[in-house]
Parts: structure tokens; sequence; C-alpha cells
């Protein structure tokens, strides 16, 4: 049993008919996923790509049991959207938006406390559990089933990672992107803890960088609760010239605490394994299994 999704999660797309809704909903179909509803109001009563279209979230949970979304809104009404599914108490929400304004983020982070969501993302590449279940616009081509998690703030070094794990024999369980904003939902932490709690998981796999305190964050979880499983952890970043946007708004580093030093270091105290480079990560996972089991 994955984190957060299965074969079984039914999916509804908010925004599912626009342009970009319509591509990556064919997408997540084609792969498997169970996508049962569209919502983009004013619609309502319609279907699309052969999905049936509602007026609200809350409509098309009562009459699909949906109990995920993915969001292809655009930024001015992102906000507005996420909030919209966590008062239909939507269990996950996953967020592909970029530029979302930090102050609607804020907004939505409110929304969120006391409330039955879990949200993954703005500017998230989204969810996947191999073989089974793809919420967003994550690269599926390389992955594969099996029990490693992955927990990424970048959307290429996932695809990288993912396809080295693949060639060193290693599957994944469950694959997220926590997107790189700096507001934003679900973090490295909880992330951690789901794993940790997951008997499919075996070891996981955290993609890091320069900018913010989820690194330093995930330090303190694993030095407070204990290293339950193998963490093998790639921050990058370490060349990127300070005070300066690398990428995108989460990218920036602004003191000592966010870079790539001063992660690394909390990372290895905590009992994480630190990937010299990111063409190293399949081959460090492998080498820290093997480890473990002798």
């Amino acid at each position: 049993m994955a984190i957060l999704a299965n074969a079984d999660t039914r999916v509804l797309c908010q925004g599912m008919t626009g342009w970009a809704g319509t591509y990556h909903t064919n997408r997540m179909i084609q792969y498997g996923t169970n996508v049962v509803a569209g919502v983009t109001p004013g619609k309502g009563g319609r279907s699309h790509i052969d999905v049936p279209v509602f007026n609200t979230v809350k409509e098309a949970r009562t009459a699909t049991g949906a109990d995920a979304s993915a969001i292809f809104v655009p930024p001015p009404q992102a906000a507005a959207a996420m909030i919209e599914a966590i008062e239909a108490e939507m269990p996950l929400v996953v967020v592909v938006t970029e530029r979302v304004p930090v102050l609607d983020m804020i907004r939505v982070r409110e929304a969120l406390v006391g409330s039955r969501t879990r949200l993954i993302g703005p500017n998230s590449q989204g969810l996947l559990v191999p073989g089974a279940c793809q919420i967003g616009v994550m690269a599926t081509d390389r992955s594969r089933p099996g029990s490693i998690g992955v927990v990424s703030r970048s959307a290429s070094l996932t695809s990288e990672v993912v396809s080295q794990l693949t060639s060193a024999g290693l599957g994944q369980s469950a694959t997220v992107g926590v997107g790189g904003d700096p507001v934003h939902g679900m973090g490295f932490v909880d992330c951690l803890d789901l794993f940790f709690a997951d008997p499919q998981t075996e070891a996981v796999v955290l993609i890091g960088e320069i900018g913010g305190k989820e690194e330093l964050a995930a330090a303190e979880f694993l030095a407070t609760k204990g290293l339950k499983k193998p963490v093998i952890a790639l921050i990058v970043g370490e060349h990127a010239p300070a005070q300066r946007r690398m990428g995108h708004a989460g990218a920036l580093s602004q003191d000592s605490g966010g870079d790539v030093a001063a992660k690394v270091d909390a990372l290895r105290r905590a009992g994480a394994t630190i990937a010299a480079g990111a063409h190293l990560v399949g081959q460090t996972t492998r080498e820290r299994l093997a480890k473990r089991a002798a």
C-alpha cells in the first residue's frame, strides 16, 4: 500500500477543460489513473474527453465519490480553486500551477488549518504511484513499482533520480513532488513521516536544493524521531551565487542556513546518507541498502 494514493483513488481535475488540463488529464487516464470528473465553473453537465464535467468540486464529489483533485487552474484563480477543494473536504489536492502569488498561498495555508485536506504544491510535478496512479504532470516512462520512496523539490532532478533508481533495479513505492514555492502544502517532514509508516517503503530518497528551511526541518525531524528507515539525500545548488534566485521562487539562498553546506551537514548529522552528486543517487541508494542487508 503506497502513501497518499493507489489504484482505487478516484481523481477529479479542476480546470480540466483548458489546454493544459485536457492534455495532462488525458495522460493520467492513459496511465491508468481513475479520473472520474472534471470541474469547470459554467460548463457543468457536459462531457470532456469522455469525463463528466461539473460546476463545483462539491457537486463532483457528491456525484462521483472523488477523493483526490488535480488542479490545472491559472495562477490568479488557483487559490480559489484550492480553497474550494478544501471546503469540499477533498482528502488530497495536488496543485500543478506555477507562480501562485505568495499572499494567495498564505490564505490557502490558513484554510488548511483544521481541515481534512492534504495539499501537495503548488508548483508541483505531482504524485506518482508506479503502476497504479499518476496525479499531475510527472514523467512516468522510467518509473517502476518497488520499495523506494522519493520526495523532491525539483521536477527535473526527480526524473533523473527515478531513472537512476530504476536502472539500479530499485523500483519506487511513490514519488512526491512537494513543489518549489516558498509557501506550499506538504513538505519533506510530512512525506518522511508517511514513508516511515508505509510497510511497502524500504528507504527514502530526498532531493533538496538551496533556499528555504525544508531540508533543515527534515534533519531536525530525523534527529528527533529517529532514522526509522535509510534516507539518502541529494542537495543541489552548491555553486549557485548567493542572493540570486535560481529557477523558481523557492530556490533562493538568502543566508547560511539556506546553503548546501549547512543542509548537508545537518542531514548527515541526523543519520542521512549523502549522495556526492546528482549522477550518483541510484548507486548510493543501492550501496546503502546492501550495507543494511549485510
